[in-house]
């Protein structure tokens, strides 16, 4: 992986090769960084207001231009800059602790650039609201051309554990979807992005609730096929997707990219300090995440409760075919995971478990030292699946 921070941290270089591969230009990610290298050595925690700062003031000069632009009437590039200022301030904010003062106030922001983003650079997509347990879930949706001439099948994308609706927004999945006749539902679901920011929805186990709310909700649009309504799910949504196509009988495919078989195990080799933290305040964000109260030092009950966050006797039940996409070098969930899910998932009528290499890249957690790599292929396998699902 591309580490622009040589002592690390691995959070931050994460965040920048992230950023590059979601359509962030080398030059400004190097303005932003290079004069806060020195910051990184303090270690994630105590240099994410460093982070923020540098990456906020691109984001504002991004902003300027793009509203010069518009205003010059060059809507094109417009739209480029609010696409970009999007993707570079949701890596900033997903750096924050849920303690921050920031926190709500440059997510807010986040939301403004990408409605702009969304008329300006992407006009097939629009902010949507999708009925739940008495209240929405903010999304947005990618309505593919082609579905201006027939119902068109649709991918529901769903959030890892820190991850959020503007970074789906920011990688470029939707499009390539909608390229292959496919719309994609991007769905901040509890737990995630504002539906955990704004509206205090902590995640749960039993994913297939709000999975089902989101197939009733696609069922009753006139552009979608509802025999062919798949979900995907990045890092930890590498649980929630199959956990959701378990038991919620009308997704017609399943994909775990990044494969979360036993989230829970993985937690407790987190607190020994095994493998790698995806975010900065590592535990304050997990318990905000679930719903705990506690700190660091009283994780127990916590961890407990995370025991339940895995796939045994779960993707047993999976009836539909299901994708695993894994890197090989992984620092987050083990490989071995990948190959869990994969063999016990027996009742799948096409299964596939493909593991990114180092030699072509892709082999960092979900992909994102090659985004675009595992990207087209999970839209490649996703369009062919539908395609054999149809005839």
């Amino acid at each position: 992986m591309f580490e622009y921070f040589p002592t690390g941290p691995y959070t931050w270089n994460l965040g920048v090769v992230a950023t590059l591969n979601s359509g962030g230009l080398i030059d400004e990610v190097d303005r932003a960084c290079r004069p806060i290298k020195d910051a990184a050595n303090a270690g994630e925690d105590a240099g994410t207001p460093d982070f923020l700062r540098a990456w906020r003031a691109l984001t504002d000069q991004l902003t300027t231009q793009a509203e010069a632009e518009e205003e010059a009437g060059h809507t094109r590039t417009a739209g480029q800059l609010w696409f970009r200022a999007s993707n570079y301030l949701a890596q900033a904010e997903r750096m924050l602790a849920h303690s921050d003062p920031d926190r709500v106030p440059t997510y807010r922001r986040m939301l403004e650039l990408a409605q702009k983003a969304f008329e300006l650079h992407s006009p097939r997509v629009s902010r949507v609201e999708v009925p739940y347990d008495g209240t929405t879930l903010p999304a947005y949706l990618s309505v593919a051309p082609a579905a201006d001439d027939d119902p068109v099948p649709v991918v529901v994308l769903v959030n890892g554990l820190d991850s959020t609706k503007e970074h789906m927004y920011a990688s470029g999945h939707w499009a390539e979807l909608a390229a292959r006749g496919i719309s994609c539902l991007m769905l901040d679901q509890p737990g995630t992005g504002e539906a955990l920011r704004l509206q205090g929805l902590t995640a749960r186990i039993d994913t297939e609730v709000w999975a089902g709310a989101a197939v009733d909700w696609l069922e009753r649009r006139d552009d979608v096929d509802a025999a062919r309504i798949g979900i995907a799910g990045w890092s930890l949504g590498g649980y929630y997707a199959p956990r959701a196509a378990a038991f919620e009988k009308r997704f017609a495919l399943c994909v775990a990219w990044g494969a979360n078989h036993d989230w829970g195990s993985v937690q407790r080799r987190r607190r020994q300090r095994e493998g790698e933290r995806p975010v900065p305040h590592y535990w304050e964000h997990v318990l905000w995440v679930w719903g705990f109260d506690g700190d660091e030092d009283h994780l127990d009950p916590f961890l407990d409760f995370a025991d339940g966050v895995n796939l045994e006797g779960v993707v047993e039940q999976i009836t539909v075919p299901f994708l695993v996409a894994h890197g090989a070098a992984d620092r987050q969930i083990p490989l071995e995971m990948a190959h869990r899910s994969y063999d016990q998932a027996v009742n799948s009528p096409r299964r596939e478990l493909r593991v990114f290499t180092p030699e072509e890249g892709a082999t960092e957690h979900i992909g994102l030292d090659h985004l675009p790599h595992v990207s087209t292929f999970v839209a490649d396998w996703v369009a062919d699946t539908f395609a054999e699902l149809g005839r």
